[in-house]
């Protein structure tokens, strides 16, 4: 039981709760430093451990890191105690599409907007390897502006939970608005599935009521099996001809998310969204170089980015997450800690980088890369390097190979990268006691 008013975390003052589920709740909350409004989804770790669904949990915790729109509701933060996980989420103040669609069908160039809306946060999904799976308008928010928010990733999958085969097999979503080839359960691609999805919303957003329905479950089924469904006569022409291709039951012949945008009852009063923007962290790509190395530098300043409890805690060996959302190789990771300010671990980076005759780049963002010129023994050799800060005065610093040879990478870590860090190094991974540095 939460009462209403208490601080969470000393950071987030509770308001009214939004809405629950069986493992879950979500709370209107305050920023009491910034008075920024928040959603809190607060999870019971001990019902979601029994469940099976810490997997699940940390899944989206890594989805939702990766997909930063306009049309998605933005994730601020994760943040753990012994028994609960909070995620800290983008305030969505008009609530459910599905509230507005329970009123009344939409005017035809509403329901285009909000229709072009889904399609721009799903394309920016699938560009980054993110299928959604449960698209529906229960999952559509829309914030003051009336803009929609795309939200709960947590049955979403990453292209990393494909089989050998290229598909994904979990059969899951609503069942009026999953695709044929889920439900017939013999492996599908996640972006096929999301367009389906995205035609039955067009079709209710314009209908208010669903193109496959019956109180028979299983004749449910037949009906999207073989795409029978009638558009109204209100229908636009062009809106017709555009949800044909869209719920084809044929996922090799069904339209991709491309052609939608370009199909020209879509593309009337369109206009793109802005791209998402960079995160703060540093993010430098060190690369060996035969040539002179070069240090091309801007105005942009470059910050750490900060770690919450949540995140700290997940780099420990016993309690490590990520491996859980992409299949990691540790030999091609190392961290290391330092009790330098992020400046001076960046000139330091730097130093090393002429040392080893590495070349340098520095791009908008606060993204600095090193780019390989020469040659390994498999390819060129790329090291992306990453700093947090854990406190004003701490940070960590993660190395990670991104191409090249592992054994070739493990001998420059070894031989040349940590011993010409030696003074700015506090621990390494893997030294004793780094994780008990780490925990708190």
């Amino acid at each position: 039981m939460v009462n209403k008013g208490c601080l969470l975390l000393h950071k987030y003052e509770l308001g009214r709760l939004l809405g629950q589920g069986t493992f879950a709740k979500v709370y209107y909350a305050k920023n009491v430093i910034t008075n920024q409004c928040v959603a809190i989804k607060m999870i019971d770790k001990g019902k979601a451990f029994r469940a099976g669904l810490m997997d699940q949990i940390k899944r989206e915790i890594s989805i939702m890191r990766l997909v930063r729109h306009p049309n998605i509701v933005h994730f601020y933060e994760v943040m753990a105690t012994k028994n609960k996980i909070y995620f800290v989420m983008e305030y969505a103040k008009g609530g459910e599409l599905f509230n507005k669609i329970a009123k009344g069908r939409l005017e035809k160039d509403v329901a285009r907007k909000y229709f072009q809306q889904l399609i721009s946060a799903v394309e920016f999904c699938h560009n980054r390897g993110v299928y959604h799976r449960d698209l529906k308008p229960e999952n559509l928010l829309l914030d003051e502006a009336g803009n929609l928010k795309l939200s709960d990733f947590g049955l979403s999958a990453l292209v990393e939970s494909k089989r050998q085969d290229g598909l994904l097999h979990t059969t899951c979503g609503t069942p009026a608005y999953v695709a044929p080839e889920v439900i017939g359960r013999k492996g599908y691609d996640g972006a096929k599935a999301d367009i389906w999805s995205c035609g039955v919303i067009l079709y209710v957003l314009l209908a208010a009521y669903l193109p496959f329905h019956d109180t028979n479950l299983m004749e449910m089924y037949r009906k999207i099996e073989k795409a029978e469904f009638r558009c109204p006569y209100w229908f636009p022409t062009k809106a017709r001809k555009l949800l044909s291709k869209i719920l084809d039951p044929n996922p090799s012949t069904r339209i991709p998310i491309v052609k939608i945008m370009s199909h020209s009852w879509f593309r009337k009063g369109f206009e793109a969204e802005s791209k998402e923007k960079i995160p703060t962290a540093l993010i430098s790509t060190f690369s060996s170089s035969g040539s002179n190395s070069q240090v091309e530098q801007k105005e942009d300043s470059m910050k750490a980015t900060s770690m919450n409890a949540f995140d700290i805690i997940s780099l420990s060996d016993g309690f490590d997450l990520s491996g859980l959302f992409v299949e990691l190789d540790r030999r091609k990771e190392a961290r290391f800690t330092s009790w330098l300010p992020a400046e001076a671990i960046i000139s330091k980076l730097e130093e090393v980088a002429k040392s080893l005759k590495f070349k340098v780049q520095k791009k908008d963002g606060g993204i600095m890369k090193m780019e390989v010129t020469k040659k390994g023994r498999k390819d060129v050799l790329a090291i992306d390097a990453e700093i947090f800060e854990i406190t004003p005065s701490f940070h960590m610093v993660e190395l990670k190979m991104t191409d090249g040879d592992t054994l070739e990478y493990e001998k420059l870590c070894k031989e040349d990268i940590r011993p010409a860090l030696k003074d700015i190094i506090w621990t390494w991974r893997g030294d004793q006691g780094y994780l008990q540095q780490l925990q708190i």
